[in-house]
């Protein structure tokens, strides 16, 4: 990983100080008062005005969500670029405009109970959602057809987007607004039968993983609690970048869809990386840890979950991206899996209207017949305990993590379950209330072990935890009663895994053992708190040590900067972990560095009471910076569950330089393999 240094630019630190210092963790008030900016006191007394609104149980969650994208993107397009053109000063009063529309209408759900207009339109119009992962209100289009009935289950096709050139620009909630937004009372709807989907996932390059996945499946349960979705009927799709999504997060959770749609999208990072655009940058030689991390993110591991849910994928040939394609199909033939893959002779990275027709035509034949929720056969495969549930099975534990997992069960007409002999799993659950209609568990056959469920009433009261103990399998009780320990769904790693869902970054106010790392971690949340700003649409959740609560312990995965001397939680934690930290060294997996100008990086279960379920990390925000955010194949993390980093050998007035060491993986018991 090569060195970075955090530049200090007066724009950078400008963001900075406005993420830390804004006055709401929902969206950014002004940061400054701009002299003769006729709209700054409408901005303001929008935001009191919602404020207000926010404390009133009658308005609903999601339609203040709707009303504060227009507010929020406003107010970074004003502030993120003082200097904008025309172009950009009509966005801006546009969105104001509109964010006054809807804080009217908002007003009036108050006073007399008038449902706002835009919860009934049809055609195009724009919604949004209060995201759990930073409490970011984040945007999503639709498109409702004409014949939508609230009392009729109807399709949902999920499209993603490609790449989006203003990604990293203060207007680019705007620019995203702008493509959907039609006005309060929808468009003229199309004739089709579903409604189409369109999330912004955070809207940068970071290919829908992470943080980037978890928008996508919120944008999707924002939609079904507004409108009446079939969930056996979801399809997901999407071209370019959304094409790279579609097919990862499609094989990866393949029990959620009804059909897969990617159009001219990637699947193996390598061969990403080496299309032949002249623009790419090539990807340095990748360091052990970070080629096993390819596991977690290429949608190519992943191929044999075609098996679980139908692939309709469409690309040119004459894309620069065609030999990714070719690569699928060859992996679709190892797995012995027909491959439905349309190809548009002589076309490009834009597939064409006929090929497209095509696609949607062979979807809609998926869609039309439906999802079944409760297959007699599964057969599941992965990688990481990130992805762990396919229907009625669930994996629990691995003998090691990113090395291929499969697991193949069948439920035979006298109610016995049959499991071939899984390969690097653990500990697994079944549950028997998602079996088809009629079964009745009789018993559970693993390999060549033999487990009788008849004399047990436990199939009906949840899922049933199967384990591998001394080479044999053993029936271990429910899911809900057991405590589950080591690497497990939620809690697998790598320290990028701790971003995806509710987390808090801690600054520590003490005074540091040692001034290198004082200001490394300093510039570290920095640096971190302006990616997050710009690459992904919102403001990092920070509070100082002193600040944080038993809710926050209980709710958010702990991000803590600083040392034990400046961070009380570090502190705290250190002696429940595998690290002995002092002011002279620090030892981790058996090895001894000096504290003045070594740290650590690392992530973990919280040991602390009341965190179930949560993760710790220390000194790191995302792997991956300003340089790799730049291209979606660069988006993988670039660390393990473990780092050391040296700092501190060269200190320019404008940053603060990091040199990783080394970095691993703890075992699957959380423990650190070098011990």
């Amino acid at each position: 990983m090569p060195n970075f240094q955090f530049k200090r630019s007066p724009q950078r630190w400008l963001i900075l100080w406005f993420t830390t210092f804004c006055v709401s963790g929902l969206f950014p008030v002004s940061a400054k008062d701009v002299e003769g900016d006729p709209l700054h006191a409408e901005i303001k007394s929008l935001a009191r005005r919602l404020d207000t609104l926010e404390q009133n149980s009658q308005v609903d969650r999601d339609q203040l969500a709707d009303t504060r994208i227009f507010l929020k993107g406003a107010i970074w397009a004003r502030d993120g670029k003082p200097g904008r053109d025309a172009t950009t000063q009509t966005l801006i009063e546009q969105a104001v405009r509109r964010a006054t529309e809807r804080v009217n209408a908002l007003q009036s759900t108050v006073t007399d109970g008038k449902r706002p207009s835009w919860c009934d339109a049809r055609g195009k119009l724009l919604r949004g959602f209060k995201s759990d992962v930073d409490g970011s209100t984040q945007p999503y289009g639709l498109s409702i057809p004409a014949g939508y009935d609230p009392a009729q289950p109807i399709r949902l096709d999920v499209v993603l987007h490609g790449s989006h050139g203003g990604r990293a620009s203060p207007t680019g909630d705007l620019q995203f607004i702008n493509a959907y937004d039609a006005g309060d009372k929808g468009t003229s709807p199309p004739d089709v039968n579903y409604i189409e989907l369109f999330p912004m996932g955070r809207l940068g390059e970071n290919a829908y993983r992470f943080e980037g996945e978890t928008d996508v499946f919120e944008a999707i349960e924002a939609v079904c609690r507004n409108y009446t979705i079939d969930r056996n009927r979801i399809v997901l799709r999407g071209s370019s970048l959304g094409g790279v999504g579609s097919w990862q997060i499609g094989l990866k959770r393949p029990d959620l869809f009804v059909a897969v749609g990617p159009t001219a999208g990637p699947v193996d990072t390598i061969e990403f990386a080496n299309s032949p655009w002249p623009h790419f940058v090539r990807l340095d030689p990748l360091t052990p840890w970070q080629q096993r991390m390819l596991h977690q993110v290429d949608a190519i591991d992943y191929t044999a979950n075609a098996r679980m849910v139908p692939i309709v994928a469409a690309m040119g040939d004459q894309d620069h991206y065609f030999s990714s394609h070719l690569l699928m199909q060859k992996s679709f033939e190892k797995e012995g899996l027909p491959f439905v893959g349309l190809v548009d002779q002589g076309g490009g990275h834009g597939v064409r209207a006929p090929v497209i027709a095509e696609q949607l035509r062979l979807l809609g034949g998926h869609a039309a017949k439906g999802r079944s929720s409760a297959p007699r056969h599964v057969h599941f495969v992965t990688w990481t305990l990130k992805y762990s549930r396919c229907f009625w099975v669930e994996v629990l534990g691995l003998d090691e993590h990113y090395v291929r997992a499969e697991i193949d069960a069948r439920v035979e007409d006298n109610g016995a379950i049959v499991v071939a002999e899984p390969t690097n799993i653990s500990r697994f659950a079944l549950n028997p209330a998602a079996l088809p209609a009629g079964i009745a568990l009789s018993r559970v056959t693993i390999g060549k072990t033999q487990i009788d469920m008849t004399r047990s009433n436990e199939s009906e009261k949840g899922q049933l935890v199967f384990e591998r103990v001394d080479g044999r399998w053993r029936f271990q009780g429910l899911r809900d009663a057991i405590v589950l320990t080591g690497k497990r769904p939620g809690l697998s790693g790598p320290i990028d895994d701790a971003f995806a869902t509710r987390f808090l970054c801690v600054r520590g106010t003490g005074k540091p053992w040692n001034r290198a790392i004082g200001d490394w971690s300093e510039a570290n949340l920095a640096r971190f708190t302006d990616e997050w700003h710009r690459h992904y649409r919102g403001n990092l959740p920070v509070k100082n040590d002193t600040d944080v609560t038993d809710e926050d312990v209980r709710n958010c995965n702990l991000i803590l900067f600083g040392d034990p001397g400046s961070n009380r939680w570090i502190e705290r934690i250190v002696p429940k972990l595998a690290l002995h930290w002092t002011r002279e060294e620090f030892r981790l997996g058996g090895k001894r560095y000096v504290s003045t100008d070594h740290a650590p990086e690392l992530i973990s279960p919280n040991p602390l009471p009341g965190a179930q379920g949560r993760y710790v990390v220390f000194n790191s925000g995302h792997t991956y910076h300003e340089a790799e955010l730049r291209f979606s194949y660069m988006v993988f993390p670039r660390l393990g569950d473990w780092a050391v980093v040296k700092v501190g050998e060269s200190q320019p007035e404008d940053g603060v330089d990091e040199s990783v060491l080394e970095s691993g993986f703890f075992d699957e018991q959380w423990r650190d393999k070098r011990d």
